[in-house]
């Protein structure tokens, strides 16, 4: 275990040598030698300077912790080593030291939702942990616009899985325990959070490695393809399948308002509708993209009224309009899932589309002779991340 001086557990904790006194004298901070701080009294002195930065009057905490009303004792646990001390240098040393801009050192911790810091802020030791991969890319040339995009998303994907983590906590364990009338040291289960904290960072490693997995097979084919079509070989399907990605507008967003039951329901009647509305037009649903369906079809023309059929039953039911993109052409099959430029372009597709279009490319419109379908001329668009225009149609029931 390691010990710290008075001096070096307010320097770690971002605060006076007094402020830590005053913990002591008020019982917040229990050393158990003058003198020796432990990690665990050193996140009580965060805990405490959070506490008060809220509004929270520390005196009635610590009268409430005398009282065994509260118990701060949790800190201790190895899990709660997430609450990270400062690591004695500032964002501008940090910036000096490794040639690191200093506007994308201080996006750590806007990306982790904190107000922008001062050059002479210190930073903390959780913010200097993503310092060396930041460090890399900058040597290596990355252009800093990707690397601050990166580093954004890495922020926001992080926090939505730390938001959700917290309310399971609070669900699961704490409002249990304080319906059953457990104490202060129960409640907060530092048992509990030392055996699942290594369990629930294994999973979330293991699912990150898959998702890495899935992302740099699709460069690697997409690299394969763009290499073969340059060395002139090319897909000798005569007739290519297609790949629809179906997206339902606010579908994430009315969940989240409707509360788990009714959610349930909601993605139960959906899952229904376009497992259905798929198979019968010889498709199949490869995987739920938060929002919306990719499906394959072996076909563009059933692809095709399949889209439309769908977009119309979901409104039939009551469930938010849905928009969809179509493209034809050669795929590649790995592990159960579809990879290639005709994929990512199907996704593009939906994403330009409107709530209650059926976006296609020309591809599909020529192949697609289906029966009581016509294809509006919408000319050509912009899609995110393709280089050319690419010319659209819009498909309607006749």
């Amino acid at each position: 275990m390691s010990w710290f001086s008075r001096d070096e557990a307010a320097e770690r904790a971002g605060v006076d040598g007094p402020y830590v006194d005053r913990l002591v004298e008020l019982g917040i901070v229990a050393p158990d030698q003058p003198g020796r701080f432990s990690a665990g009294d050193v996140r009580r002195v965060l805990l405490a300077r959070s506490l008060e930065d809220a509004a929270v009057p520390i005196e009635r905490v610590a009268a409430a912790v005398e009282r065994g009303a509260l118990s701060v004792g949790f800190l201790d646990a190895e899990a709660y080593e997430r609450f990270a001390p400062l690591a004695g240098e500032t964002f501008q040393q940090v910036s000096e030291r490794t040639g690191v801009p200093l506007e994308l050192l201080t996006t750590i911790r806007e990306a982790i939702g904190s107000p922008p810091p001062a050059p002479d802020d210190p930073m903390r030791e959780d913010e200097l942990a993503v310092v060396p991969f930041l460090e890399l890319q900058f040597a290596e040339g990355f252009r800093p616009t990707a690397i601050e995009r990166l580093l954004r998303v890495h922020g926001e994907s992080t926090r939505r899985m730390a938001e959700a983590e917290g309310a399971w906590w609070n669900s699961e364990v704490v409002d249990p325990a304080i319906a059953a009338g457990k104490g202060p040291d129960e409640i907060a289960n530092p048992e509990f959070a030392d055996r699942s904290a290594p369990l629930a960072e294994q999973a979330v490693l293991g699912l990150y490695h898959a998702q890495q997995a899935r992302a740099w097979t699709a460069n690697i084919i997409e690299g394969f393809e763009v290499l073969m079509a340059k060395a002139g070989i090319h897909s000798h399907l005569d007739r290519p399948p297609a790949i629809c990605f179906f997206d339902i507008t606010g579908y994430t967003r009315l969940t989240q308002e409707r509360g788990d039951e009714a959610a349930a329901d909601l993605a139960a009647t959906l899952a229904r509708l376009v497992q259905r509305g798929s198979v019968r037009h010889g498709g199949k649903p490869i995987k739920w993209l938060g929002d919306g369906v990719m499906f394959h079809f072996r076909e563009p023309g059933p692809a095709v009224r399949a889209g439309l059929e769908m977009v119309d039953e979901l409104t039939s039911a009551g469930l938010p309009p849905a928009h969809v993109g179509l493209h034809s052409g050669p795929v590649l099959y790995q592990q159960g899932d579809y990879f290639g430029q005709t994929v990512n372009l199907a996704s593009r597709i939906a994403d330009y589309a409107r709530p209650g279009e059926v976006l296609v490319t020309q591809v599909v419109a020529e192949a697609g002779d289906e029966r009581g379908i016509v294809f509006r001329d919408v000319g050509p668009a912009e899609l995110k991340g393709v280089s050319l225009p690419m010319h659209l149609f819009r498909a309607e029931f006749a």
